[in-house]
């Protein structure tokens, strides 16, 4: 293969190598941007050669913006690394532009479908899942003890339900459970036990002296419910969900215990055997977009993919959301301009500005976010890597945000507020109700989640090659210039309604690749 480096803007004065392997010096590069310079460094693939001579302070431009000036002199054909460049520091909260671009009107996208499963509340599910909360880590063994079994035993006789999954978490108790904060691990659990794919089925195990009491948790109109049983709650005679307290004096030795939860969850896996897939439009897909292990062609070929993607799920009135508020910050000014009204602008500065203190707190800041892989990946820093994390976003305007643990009630683009911890973030858009989640890396992750089918986007070739049986999508093939990102996109948006109608698995779901939920709790722990 030639050389080959990509440029991202026409004011660009860096380019990333694209070759497997990288360049070595001496190479003479033939792309326009960089016909006839010479490497004066061997180059890895995905990090940057200096198209021109940067003078000591000079900023270098990726994406056609500063994301670093130059800590000395660098020369034409040099390697551009992370201790080449100073940060810059973050944008003010400040002054911003509110709602200032407006997209054309893109014509709507009709006629896409999936096969999905129907709930009382309106909602649609890709699977059909037994999901057993639990109010506190203490009962964790007990129920995965159940769930062994329950999967082994009651679950070939319910061929219709896809799995039974234990909502595990490190919450509810030696917690400070009254203090500012804590409201957001308890309204997660709560709204993820009542994500579309569970179908409904809220099925708790407790163990009886938790802080974090059944009650608390899913507190009367937090289920939607018969009406029968509405009354019954009215009443003070029902909870509104099935419960197992494991302190209960019923409960005589272990086996006791298991017998429990497993009585109850054949009754939940009997309703949920019942329920079939239906013809639904596109509109009902809740898609969740995400990026872990990030490489400097993120930004180049998945996450531009994604964002095409994003844009046909908007226009098929669809919801998608996008999160990572450090992988965001610093395209904050593109955000609250292509907000749809000033006051959604300012519910994005209003969640930036919460984690701004958040970090502040413990004496971190956004540059805390990169990783050693993100710069061997050739990512200098939390500024390049935020604008090549925000184009997951597409290009459409943002019509809701939502902070942390909340639950998503509106169609379009949302800003969902999460750390951009895979994990945490993975659990909070899995709480807003995603039914759907695209997930990119660069470096490679085996990330997968129980509740939601992933799929996975490799944003080179030698990834999507190596972890041929890990990687769902290949968008590599557009730095090769075998694909474009218009066709990568299309890809995409076919393969979610096959996943999502059950025709096709991803690989996470194949090999049972699942993260554990975790909780984000920025209060107390006692």
């Amino acid at each position: 293969m030639s050389p080959l480096t990509i440029s991202m803007d026409p004011r660009d004065n860096v380019a990333i190598v694209a070759n497997d392997g990288g360049l070595p010096a001496g190479t003479i590069l033939v792309d326009a941007h960089a016909k006839g310079l010479v490497l004066k460094d061997k180059v890895p693939q995905g990090h940057k050669v200096a198209l021109v001579d940067l003078a000591a302070g000079a900023a270098v431009l990726r994406y056609g913006i500063p994301i670093g000036f130059a800590a000395k002199d660098i020369l034409a054909g040099a390697w551009v690394h992370e201790r080449l460049l100073v940060m810059p520091e973050a944008r003010g909260l400040v002054d911003l532009p509110m709602a200032t671009i407006k997209p054309n009107p893109a014509e709507a996208l009709t006629g896409y479908t999936f096969l999905g499963y129907r709930n009382a509340d309106g909602s649609v599910g890709t699977r059909n899942i037994l999901a057993i909360t639990q109010t506190v880590q203490c009962v964790a063994g007990v129920t995965d003890f159940a769930v062994q079994r329950i999967k082994s035993e009651l679950l070939p006789l319910y061929p219709n339900v896809d799995d039974v999954v234990s909502l595990a978490h490190t919450y509810g108790c030696g917690v400070a459970i009254e203090a500012p904060g804590a409201e957001i691990p308890i309204r997660t659990l709560r709204n993820i036990s009542t994500n579309p794919n569970f179908g409904g089925e809220v099925m708790v195990v407790s163990l009886g002296c938790e802080k974090l009491q059944p009650a608390r948790l899913l507190p009367p109109g937090s289920i939607a419910i018969s009406d029968e049983r509405s009354k019954a709650v009215a009443a003070g005679t029902d909870l509104g969900f099935d419960n197992v307290c494991l302190q209960d004096d019923a409960h005589v030795g272990f086996m006791s215990m298991i017998e429990s939860v497993m009585a109850t969850a054949k009754t939940h896996l009997e309703r949920l055997n019942q329920r079939r897939r239906e013809t639904v439009p596109a509109s009902e897909l809740v898609v969740g977009v995400q990026c872990g292990g990030s490489d400097a062609f993120s930004g180049v070929t998945a996450n531009p993919a994604v964002g095409f993607c994003t844009d046909l799920l908007v226009r098929a009135g669809a919801s998608v959301m996008f999160s990572e508020t450090t992988e965001v910050r610093d395209g904050i000014a593109q955000l609250t301009s292509r907000a749809a009204t000033p006051e959604i602008a300012e519910a994005l500065i209003r969640e930036m500005a919460w984690y701004d203190a958040y970090l502040k707190r413990g004496s971190a800041d956004r540059s805390a976010n990169t990783t050693p892989g993100n710069k061997a990946g050739g990512l200098s820093n939390i500024v390049e890597k935020a604008m090549g994390s925000i184009v997951k976003s597409g290009s459409r305007a943002i019509s809701n945000v939502i902070a942390p643990g909340e639950k998503l009630k509106s169609k379009g683009l949302t800003y969902c507020a999460t750390p951009a911890s895979d994990f945490i973030c993975g659990t909070l858009q899995v709480a807003a109700g995603m039914n759907l989640h695209v997930f990119t890396t660069g470096r490679g992750t085996p990330y997968g989640l129980a509740a939601v089918p992933v799929i996975k986007v490799a944003t080179r070739s030698d990834l999507a090659r190596r972890w041929h049986d890990l990687m769902d999508i290949n968008a590599g093939t557009i730095a090769d210039g075998s694909k474009t990102i218009t066709d990568v996109g299309w890809e995409m948006f076919h393969l979610m309604l096959d996943v999502a109608s059950g025709r096709k698995k991803t690989w996470a779901e194949h090999w049972r690749l699942h993260n554990a939920l975790v909780l984000f709790n920025p209060a107390p722990v006692t």
